[in-house]
């Protein structure tokens, strides 16, 4: 792009509700250009997200789903395809440290968009909740974007869904033409082209902002060209009972939410679908089986835990090979 073309362009900011959260657009325009259109092009985008992966939305697609009949099949619109798709992808590869079906195990123990009181269920509860759950109870068709629904079975795809509205996002701004956004919906962030300055869109990764007073960690930044990255951590929602600290995050494995979660994990993708639904999972993971796994599928995250004294950060080496130098 030349310097003429470059000095035409400006950054301007949108930004909207959905989700239960907010959605932030910085984009380089041609200077002067209207903008209303594209503001209600990406609320619209996000808009039907909701109508199709939204459990707060009674008529919702995954609402359908969720309350239809055992032995039905449900043909998905095409988001919530590609979703699920990539939902059984990271659920198979993390050995199901991510599921797609803990909506049931999530209302017992109050999260989720079956809000109720926040406690800790009897195992008998559990156990009988966790009857209705399970990755592999899943019967899928890529081909015809079919998805049986087995008996019982509620989808709860909150720790993927935000990551998808955000690639959404992306590939309706690129299709309008615009040749470089930074995309962020609760958290979750896409950035793609290069600023008027020619320089890349840089973010600083999410911490623990509670504890970084007193750490020493240094900031550390990424820069996202055609890349996303998503957080997970237990600072976002939780309650406390007794002297344990009890997460949204659950662990499909102990049926449970992740016991000493991490206070922040990161994960570096091509795409934000990807980095939402394995940030989630490393957070199941931990650090130690997070680690290995990430070094083996090349995946770039990065840990900040607890260690009784304060924050420790531990990093994949392609996390590592990411980071930008900060003053």
């Amino acid at each position: 792009m030349s310097s003429a073309t470059l000095l035409d362009r400006e950054v301007a900011a949108l930004g909207g509700a959905t989700m239960g959260t907010r959605w932030h657009v910085r984009l380089a325009v041609r200077r002067g250009r209207d903008l209303h259109g594209l503001h209600a092009g990406i609320q619209g985008v996000l808009d039907d997200v909701v109508a199709q992966m939204s459990q707060w939305e009674a008529g919702s697609a995954i609402s359908r789903y969720n309350g239809a009949a055992r032995g039905t099949r449900h043909r998905l619109p095409a988001g919530f395809a590609h979703v699920m798709s990539v939902a059984l992808e990271v659920a198979q590869a993390s050995g199901g440290a991510f599921d797609p079906t803990l909506g049931p195990l999530v209302a017992l123990w109050g999260f989720g968009a079956s809000r109720g009181p926040l406690r800790v269920p009897s195992d008998a509860e559990r156990e009988a909740t966790a009857q209705r759950i399970g990755w592999s109870r899943l019967v899928w068709d890529a081909n015809s974007a079919e998805l049986l629904q087995p008996g019982g079975l509620a989808l709860d795809l909150s720790a993927i869904a935000k990551g998808y509205g955000v690639d959404a996002v992306a590939a309706y701004l690129q299709h309008a033409g615009v040749d470089a956004a930074l995309v962020e919906v609760g958290g979750e962030l896409f950035g793609y082209g290069d600023k008027p300055d020619a320089q890349p869109w840089r973010v600083l990764v999410e911490s623990a902002p509670e504890e970084d007073a007193a750490s020493a960690l240094p900031p550390r930044v990424v820069a996202l060209r055609g890349r996303a990255i998503a957080t997970s951590g237990d600072r976002w929602h939780h309650f406390d009972a007794g002297d344990e600290r009890y997460s949204h995050t659950f662990d499909p494995r102990l049926r449970r939410p992740v016991p000493r979660a991490p206070a922040a994990v990161s994960v570096v993708a091509a795409d934000a679908t990807h980095a939402d639904a394995w940030a989630t999972a490393m957070t199941v993971l931990g650090p130690e089986e997070g680690l290995a796994l990430a070094e083996r599928l090349h995946l770039a995250v990065r840990f900040l835990s607890r260690d009784g004294t304060g924050l420790r950060e531990r990093l994949s080496p392609a996390f590592e090979a990411l980071l930008e130098a900060t003053p």
